[in-house]
């Protein structure tokens, strides 16, 4: 593990650039056999044997004990199960509803993924709705498919939402950080006033507050604060609190 830390560990936080590779050779154990090391490559690196390819530009992040990943500005998005997204629904078709997930094609929504569908009972889904669903299945060979509930068939907070709020798109790397636990800058907006925010995998964020000029104010300060760092960021929020109140 040591031999491929080493590889990493003088790059992390450093711009790497499609095409640039790690090498690394494993040690070989006292019967002669080669010992294999555990490494999870996250988004932008793939690795081919004993090398990791960069794939996407980037600044390259680690998270204990062994993960790796580029952190990018990419805003396109491609479509993965288990991901959790936020679509609009566009159209009818049938028992399936087409949604707009801002990939390359549009998702199928079937109308029995909700909780309690049933063939009586319907969900009550209209054109224009923003629907907050999970991928079951996302390939580059078939048509992307959401569901509205979770192995157990409940809705676990997925399914239609977004009456009034504000819906708008960032960056993917900005969304992974805002999905963190623990996310700092979550907690430095609501030190402002309170307000509900949905993230999608997808570059979605929905976002509500208890006024119209409170709901852009944070909508602001997200996307104001994609390229700033944690002091700024907070002086920015300290400004924007004693100006407010």
């Amino acid at each position: 593990m040591d031999t491929i830390h080493a590889c990493f560990k003088e790059k992390i936080g450093e711009v790497l650039l499609p095409g640039d590779v790690f090498s690394f050779s494993f040690p070989e154990s006292g019967d002669g056999t080669i010992k294999t090391e555990k490494i999870i490559c996250g988004p932008g690196l793939r690795r081919n044997g004993e090398e990791v390819k960069v794939c996407k530009s980037g600044i390259l992040r680690h998270k204990q004990p062994n993960m790796y990943w580029i952190d990018s500005q990419q805003r396109r998005y491609v479509p993965a199960k288990g991901e959790s997204v936020i679509g609009i629904v566009t159209t009818k078709a049938g028992d399936v509803f087409k949604v707009d997930v801002g990939g390359s094609e549009q998702a199928s929504l079937s109308y029995l993924a909700f909780e309690g569908a049933t063939k009586r009972n319907r969900p009550n889904v209209q054109v224009g709705d923003l629907v907050y669903g999970q991928f079951t299945i996302a390939n580059k060979d078939m048509e992307p498919e959401l569901v509205c509930i979770d192995s157990c068939g409940r809705a676990n907070g997925m399914g239609v939402f977004g009456a009034d709020g504000l819906l708008f798109k960032v960056s993917l790397g900005l969304v992974r950080r805002l999905l963190a636990p623990q996310s700092e800058i979550v907690k430095d907006l609501e030190k402002i006033f309170p307000f509900e925010l949905v993230v999608g995998m997808n570059g979605r964020v929905w976002v509500k507050a208890k006024t119209v000029q409170q709901t852009l104010i944070v909508t602001n300060l997200l996307e104001t604060c994609e390229n700033m760092t944690s002091q700024q960021r907070q002086t920015l929020f300290k400004k924007v609190a004693a100006g407010f109140f």
